[in-house]
C-alpha cells in the first residue's frame, strides 16, 4: 500500500524546449524515489502518456523517447494528477490541446483526484473547466494569456503557487518544486518535507504567496546580505523578535532591512517571521507531545489562543487537529 498514487501527464511534445523536461523531472524526483526512513510507504508514481506502451510519448527535439505502460485512462485511478508544461504551440499559438487529455482530466477530477499543474499545465486544467471561479497561477510570462483565454479564472500573476484545496497551480521552473514539496508537507507533515528538501539541497519552504519575480537584484554573498541574520532568527524564534532587532543585528537601519528582505524574498519581515514561526510550530506538533501552550511559546507565537488563531487562519485547522493528522514519528 502506498501513501497515494501520483499520476504525471506526459504529452507527445514534452521535452521541447528543455525546461519542460525540468518540470517533468520535478514530480519524478519528489514522488518517484522511495524514502523509507522518512515515510513508509511512500508515493506510487505513474507516468501517463498519450501513447502508452507504444513509445510515442515524450518525443521531441532533444532526441528523447519516453515509454510508459500507463495511458490517460489511468488518471482516473490516481489520488493526485500532475500536469507539467503543455506544448508551447498550445500556449502561444492557441493550438488545441488533445481532447482525450481534457476528457481524462475531467474524469480524474470527478473521480476525486487532487489536480495539480506546473507552469503552463494550468492551461490544460483551465481548458477542462477545473479552474473556473478559482484563483490560479502560472509562469508570469504566460499569466496574461491565461487570463485572456479563460476569463472565468481568477489569475494571480505574482505568486509562486496557489493551493485551492483539491486544485493547485504553480508558476514555472523552481516554483513547481515548491508546490511539490508543499504537497508532501500537506500529506506527510513539515518534518518529512523539510528533510526531503534538505536532501535535494533546496529551501525547505517558500510560501506560496511569495513573489515569483523580483525586479531588484538579490545579494549573492551572505556577508553582503541577510543570510546570517535570518539563520540567527530561525534559531531564536522563541524570542520576541522585532524588525528593529533584526535590522540592528544586520547592522542596517530598519528601513534598509525591510527593503532588502522584501527584495530578496518578496515578502515583509513580519510575514517572513510568521511563516518561520508557523513552520516551527508544525514541526513541534508533529515530532513531540509538548502541550499546545509550550509549542506556542517555543515557536514564538505566544499563547495557545494565539497559536490556534494563526493555525486556523493560515492552515484552516486547529493545532490539535493538525497534531492528530500527523502523530509524532
Amino acid at each position: 500500500m502506498s501513501v497515494g498514487t501520483v499520476a504525471v501527464v506526459v504529452t507527445e511534445e514534452i521535452g521541447v524546449p528543455s525546461w519542460d523536461l525540468y518540470e517533468l523531472s520535478i514530480p519524478c524526483t519528489v514522488f518517484g524515489k522511495p524514502q523509507p526512513d522518512l515515510a513508509d510507504p511512500w508515493y506510487e508514481l505513474r507516468l501517463c502518456g498519450t501513447g502508452a506502451g507504444e513509445g510515442e510519448g515524450g518525443t521531441g527535439g532533444l532526441g528523447l523517447l519516453l515509454r510508459t505502460r500507463y495511458g490517460l485512462d489511468d488518471l482516473a485511478d490516481a489520488d493526485t494528477v500532475i500536469v507539467p508544461s503543455v506544448p508551447d504551440s498550445c500556449v502561444d499559438e492557441g493550438r488545441p490541446l488533445p481532447p482525450e487529455l481534457i476528457t481524462a482530466l475531467r474524469r480524474a477530477y470527478d473521480a476525486g483526484a487532487r489536480m495539480v499543474s506546473l507552469c503552463t499545465g494550468a492551461f490544460a486544467l483551465a481548458e477542462a473547466g477545473l479552474l473556473d471561479g478559482r484563483r490560479a497561477t502560472a509562469h508570469w510570462m504566460h499569466t496574461a494569456q491565461l487570463a485572456e483565454r479563460y476569463p472565468k479564472v481568477d489569475v494571480d500573476e505574482s505568486v509562486l503557487y496557489v493551493d485551492d484545496g483539491d486544485v493547485l497551480t504553480s508558476a514555472g521552473l523552481t516554483a513547481g518544486l515548491d508546490l511539490c514539496l508543499h504537497l508532501v508537507r500537506r500529506d506527510l507533515g513539515a518534518h518529512v518535507a523539510n528533510q526531503l528538501a534538505r536532501r535535494m539541497v533546496v529551501p525547505a519552504h517558500r510560501p506560496g504567496g511569495q513573489a515569483q519575480y523580483i525586479e531588484l537584484s538579490v545579494p549573492t554573498r551572505d556577508d553582503e546580505g541577510l543570510g546570517p541574520v535570518l539563520d540567527w532568527a530561525r534559531a531564536h524564534l522563541d524570542r520576541p523578535l522585532t524588525v528593529e532587532d533584526l535590522a540592528r543585528r544586520a547592522a542596517m537601519s530598519p528601513r534598509t532591512f525591510y527593503r532588502r528582505l522584501q527584495a530578496a524574498t518578496g515578502t515583509t519581515p513580519l510575514r517572513w517571521l510568521l511563516d518561520q514561526r508557523l513552520g516551527r510550530a508544525r514541526e513541534l506538533l508533529e515530532s513531540t507531545d509538548l502541550p499546545i501552550e509550550k509549542v506556542g511559546e517555543l515557536s514564538g507565537l505566544g499563547t495557545a489562543n494565539n497559536l490556534r488563531h494563526h493555525f486556523l487562519r493560515q492552515l484552516g485547522v486547529s493545532p490539535g487537529a493538525y497534531r492528530r493528522a500527523f502523530p509524532a514519528r
